[in-house]
């Protein structure tokens, strides 16, 4: 146990600095959505993302005064507090460390993003699923608990909800089969009390916005094309991958085949996951191993149906990080029954870490001296409302050598233009300028654009 307590050590250091070597600090478009929305508060402007996040990053704005620092202690934080839970409450603490190995934890709790959060809250969500399966809670704590972090979890992304469809279509199954779980009476409730919240919130929503999600802000895709569809489908397979989700923006024949050969690679891993299963079954509770698969399942195919329909990312380590959590977490538990050596599934836990930390410092810069620059030429720009980056034409790319083969390649890696750089550090420094995508305000002399911001 001791070597876990270490590893964990270990996380909170990497967790804890390694934004400061991203040249943006691990803060994107979404990231200036959020701090805008936080910025506006209480004034309530747009519900394109739910309130939850902003709400969270304007409460520790209000100590720090800073809206990088206030993300940055709200994600440690986060990493601390699961691992001191699972740690204190002996809640798999093995599993819980080395979920923080896998790609999902490390992109989400690394970035400004709202999957940190809603993964966080999904944590103890599972928590109290598994307690309950256990027969280690009341009925009524366990209505409670889990229904309050239910409805926080829509309140922080919308596809929250595809989480609740994914119990709910668990508790019809074992309404179908005759399952005579003494869970599936407080599953019930639990359905009731927290649709009955989500509800609540759409209705806020509806009536102070006028729409349920943002739907009529959010626009349909611009175009259907095969490749983008193949891409989401190679996405969606990568789900059942807990630590390589690499996936190249390019649709180069290159980067194609590579995401092809991940596919393969995780279709092999799908079929190891199916045969651990049959081996163990007979150790586990596999009803709660079903809650978690639907869950999963469930999100993914939600969210790619969902994709069709209006405009979102594509299927990425990013948007479907509570799917590959959920799956990661059960093949862990799964994994650790009846183990006689943990020393491979540690040292790929350390693998990985060390290569996810690597493969994100891939081109190491210093964020705070970027932001000190940026900071220092803010001023003369109080007066700007909206921020466009004017530079997306002036193209950075990275060579990358290959020396077995021999050969090389390029790649434009979207963390490292330089007018996304000043766009990202811009917003962060005075969200009240709000982050264009395209540059359709009339009045020019309101927009910031990143051509009159210098970052040397």
């Amino acid at each position: 146990m001791k070597k876990y307590v270490w590893l964990a050590v270990v996380i909170v250091i990497i967790y804890s600095g390694q934004s400061f070597f991203l040249s943006a600090g691990g803060i994107g478009a979404d990231s200036l959505s959020y701090f805008g929305i936080a910025s506006d508060f209480p004034k309530l402007i747009t519900n394109l993302f739910p309130l939850g996040f902003p709400a969270l990053i304007k409460v520790f704005h209000s100590v720090f005064q800073d809206y990088f620092w206030a993300s940055k202690v709200l994600n440690v934080l986060m990493v601390i507090g699961i691992l001191l839970f699972s740690y204190f409450k002996q809640f798999y603490f093995r599993e819980t460390v080395l979920l923080f190995t896998g790609k999902t934890l490390f992109f989400a709790l690394n970035i400004v993003s709202s999957e940190g959060p809603f993964i966080f809250l999904l944590y103890f969500l599972i928590y109290f699923f598994y307690e309950k399966f256990k027969e280690k809670i009341k009925s009524g704590t366990f209505v409670f608990c889990a229904s309050i972090l239910m409805v926080l979890l829509f309140t922080v992304r919308y596809s929250g909800i595809y989480i609740y469809l994914g119990v709910g279509l668990f508790w019809l199954l074992m309404v179908m089969r005759g399952k005579h779980l003494s869970i599936k009476n407080d599953l019930l409730k639990f359905l009731v009390v927290s649709g009955i919240g989500i509800a609540g919130y759409l209705s806020f929503n509806f009536f102070t916005f006028g729409s349920f999600t943002g739907e009529h802000l959010r626009g349909v895709p611009a175009q259907y094309y095969p490749v983008y569809i193949f891409r989401d489908i190679l996405g969606m397979t990568n789900v059942v991958d807990p630590f390589i989700g690499l996936k190249p923006s390019s649709n180069s024949f290159f980067s194609l085949a590579f995401q092809v050969g991940l596919m393969i690679v995780d279709f092999v891993l799908l079929g190891y996951l199916i045969r651990l299963y049959r081996s163990r079954k007979d150790l586990i509770k596999v009803e709660f191993h079903y809650l978690l698969w639907l869950m999963a399942g469930t999100y993914t195919i939600a969210l790619f149906i969902s994709g069709l329909f209006q405009q979102i990312e594509e299927m990425n380590v990013r948007m479907l990080a509570a799917a590959n959590f959920c799956l990661f977490f059960s093949f862990l538990l799964i994994y650790f029954k009846d183990l006689k050596s943990d020393r491979l599934i540690f040292r790929l836990g350390c693998f990985f870490l060390g290569f996810l930390t690597l493969y994100s410092l891939k081109s190491p810069d210093h964020y705070l001296k970027n932001k000190e620059k940026i900071a220092q030429q803010m001023p003369k720009f109080s007066g700007k409302k909206y921020l466009f980056d004017n530079e997306q034409d002036q193209k950075v790319t990275t060579t990358y050598h290959v020396p077995i083969l021999k050969k090389s390649f390029q790649y434009q890696h979207t963390n490292a233009q330089r007018g996304f750089i000043k766009q990202s550090i811009a917003g962060t420094i005075n969200p009240n300028i709000k982050w264009l995508k395209y540059d359709t305000i009339p009045d020019k002399s309101l927009i910031l654009y990143t051509s009159e911001l210098v970052l040397e």
